[in-house]
């Protein structure tokens, strides 16, 4: 991977490679949390296989974001520390960033979108980051991050265009193939959600270098299916809205230009679910894993139950990516038992 250009908070296009997620796993060694893989008798007896459910939930930060956002602001330099940072997100990529950023001795400025969660809003100031809200629907997050980036000299930190960021996502498939690998198993495929496409670039780019036969499937929200409409027609596709569903934290207009360098050849197919799925997957997380996710976090949970993805006879890997919910969203969910 070529190193990272800073001055002008510019990123080489050029995708990590395996042994960039190993080292982001060395620079995240005692800082993120090793999660577990949990096993569920009730899912395997519902949907005919042997599941294994990464929990990047149970994450610092209450997200996988913490990853990459980690791996990359540790990077800097003190003269660019100095500068602070300056990030765009609906929430757990904010967290992320503002937990790396206090951790490592610099500031962070997130734009975050109005309707954000505010759970995702009080962990960013938490941390310390400052927020400035935005409209989804009618502003543009990339050049209003731009602009002040420009303005305040601070640093850039995307929430999936950069290789840094990817290889540190990456992590959590790197952490899930040695649990996997400890309890005698392989994956016949690995489910994870998909915004920009960060996560599953680095996930997937771990699991196709341990065992190039393993499928890698997207999870998105319906109607914000991109990355599977692009599978299909071979050219990225772009969302006709930017609003309209409960998994706000996978809503992008389109997969990234650099992790499609990566999913376009790593992607296996792509899942769209809708919002009864995801609430339907929170719920049963609760019920039979002990765990708490959000929706968008649950999506590819939220596949797997509702048949989108092949599970019979085989085992599957499911990454449930982030639990940072409002009380309100989570009730909704619970009412469903």
């Amino acid at each position: 991977m070529q190193r990272l250009k800073t001055r002008m908070n510019q990123v080489p296009l050029t995708p990590p490679t395996p042994s960039d997620i190993v080292r982001a796993a060395e620079r995240l060694k005692g800082v993120a949390v090793r999660t577990p893989l949990l096993r569920s008798d009730v899912l395997d007896e519902r949907l005919g296989g042997r599941v294994f459910i990464k929990a990047e939930c149970l994450q610092r930060t209450g997200s996988f974001k913490f990853r990459g956002a980690y791996n990359r602001i540790s990077r800097l330099d003190d003269a660019e520390k100095a500068r602070g940072v300056i990030a765009y997100s609906s929430g757990n990529h904010a967290q992320g960033v503002a937990a790396a950023a206090r951790l490592t001795g610099t500031t962070a400025k997130i734009l975050m979108p109005l309707d954000a969660p505010r759970a995702k809003v009080e962990g960013v100031e938490f941390w310390g980051g400052e927020v400035v809200g935005y409209d989804r629907a009618t502003q543009s997050r990339e050049a209003m991050g731009r602009e002040i980036a420009e303005r305040e000299g601070r640093i850039l930190v995307p929430p999936y265009e950069d290789p840094f960021i990817i290889a540190g996502q990456g992590t959590a498939g790197l952490e899930a193939i040695e649990q996997l690998d400890e309890a005698g198993a392989r994956a016949d495929a690995v489910v994870c959600c998909a915004g920009g496409g960060g996560l599953i670039a680095g996930v997937g780019l771990a699991f196709k270098h341990h065992d190039a036969t393993t499928e890698v499937w997207a999870a998105e929200p319906a109607g914000f299916d991109d990355h599977k409409r692009s599978l299909e027609s071979g050219k990225r596709e772009t969302n006709a809205q930017r609003t309209g569903s409960i998994c706000d934290a996978i809503i992008t207009p389109t997969p990234g230009e650099l992790t499609w360098q990566l999913n376009a050849r790593q992607l296996s197919g792509g899942a769209a679910v809708s919002d009864d799925e995801a609430l339907d997957a929170m719920a049963f997380a609760w019920r039979h894993l002990k765990i708490v996710t959000e929706p968008g976090g649950a999506a590819a949970l939220a596949a797997v139950l509702a048949g989108h993805v092949p599970v019979k006879d085989r085992t599957v890997c499911v990454l449930v990516t982030g639990g940072n919910v409002d009380r309100e969203m989570f009730g909704r969910a619970l009412e469903r038992l």
